[in-house]
C-alpha cells in the first residue's frame, strides 16, 4: 500500500508566512548578532530601548486601525473582521510598553530618559507607514504588521543564555519571556484569522508589503544598535563591563 502524503491547502496565511520567510534572513542573522555580542551587557539595554520606542506605539497603532475599520465594517466583510480582532488584541497589548520600561529600571536605565529619547527616523518609519496603510489604504495591512511582530517569539533556551551572559536579574527579562509564551497563541490565532477573511489580490498584496516593509525596517533598527558597539578586534578585548551597571547611556 502506497503512504500518502498530507497536501497543505495554499491558503492566504500560508502565502503570507512565505513572502515572510524571503525576508526573514537578514532579521535573523541582525538578531543572532545582538545576542552573541561580546559587548552584550552593553548592546541588550540599547536593544531594549529601540523596542520600547516601538512597542509603546502598538497600542495606539490598533486603536487607529480598529476605529477605521469598524467605520467600514458595514459595507467590508474584511473590515469587520479586522476591526473585530484588533479590538480584542488591543487590550492583550496594553501595558506592555510599562512592562520593558519597569525590565530597563531593573538594568539601571532610567525611566524619563528613555521616555524622553527621540527615535530614530526608521523606529518613525515603522509606525508611520502603518498610520499610512491603515488609514488611507485598508487597516488589513495591521495583521501584515503584527503576522511579523509576533512572528518570532523568543525561545526560554535564548532568554536562560541572555540571563547568564549578562548577569541581569531574571526579573528584568519578564517581557521578553511574557512574549515568548504569549506571542505562540497570537500568531496562531492571527493565521486564523487572515484565512477566515474573504481577501482579494490587493488585500494580500497590501498583508505582503506591511509584512516586509516591517522586517526591513525593524532589520535596520537593530543595524543602527550595533552600528553603536563596533565588535572589539581580538587585540583590543579587555574585561566586560560589570554586569548590573550602567554600561551604556539610553
Amino acid at each position: 500500500m502506497q503512504a500518502t502524503t498530507e497536501i497543505r491547502p495554499d491558503t492566504a496565511a500560508l502565502r503570507l508566512r512565505r513572502k515572510i520567510d524571503l525576508v526573514n534572513p537578514p532579521f535573523g542573522d541582525a538578531c543572532g548578532r545582538i545576542v552573541h555580542h561580546p559587548r552584550i551587557v552593553e548592546v541588550f539595554p540599547q536593544y531594549l530601548i529601540r523596542t520600547h520606542a516601538i512597542i509603546r506605539t502598538t497600542v495606539p497603532l490598533m486603536e487607529a486601525a480598529s476605529e477605521r475599520a469598524r467605520a467600514m465594517s458595514g459595507a467590508d466583510a474584511v473590515a469587520a473582521g479586522v476591526a473585530t480582532y484588533l479590538e480584542r488584541h488591543v487590550e492583550e497589548e496594553r501595558h506592555h510598553d510599562d512592562w520593558l520600561l519597569d525590565d530597563l529600571e531593573l538594568m539601571e536605565i532610567d525611566r524619563a530618559a528613555v521616555l524622553n529619547r527621540i527615535p530614530s527616523s526608521t523606529i518613525a518609519s515603522l509606525a508611520g507607514s502603518q498610520y499610512y496603510w491603515a488609514l488611507h489604504c485598508h487597516p488589513v495591512a495591521m495583521l501584515g504588521y503584527l503576522a511579523f511582530m509576533e512572528g518570532f517569539p523568543p525561545s526560554n533556551a535564548l532568554i536562560e543564555d541572555l540571563i547568564r551572559r549578562t548577569g541581569f536579574i531574571r526579573e528584568a527579562f519578564r517581557t521578553l519571556a511574557e512574549h515568548g509564551e504569549l506571542d505562540i497563541g497570537h500568531r496562531d490565532e492571527l493565521d486564523e484569522l487572515i484565512d477566515s477573511l474573504p481577501l482579494t489580490p490587493d488585500h494580500e498584496i497590501l498583508l505582503g508589503l506591511s509584512a516586509i516593509s516591517t522586517a526591513e525596517l525593524l532589520t535596520r533598527s537593530l543595524d543602527e544598535v550595533l552600528e553603536m558597539f563596533p565588535a572589539p578586534r581580538a587585540a583590543e578585548v579587555s574585561s566586560p563591563p560589570r554586569p548590573g551597571t550602567r554600561s551604556s547611556s539610553p
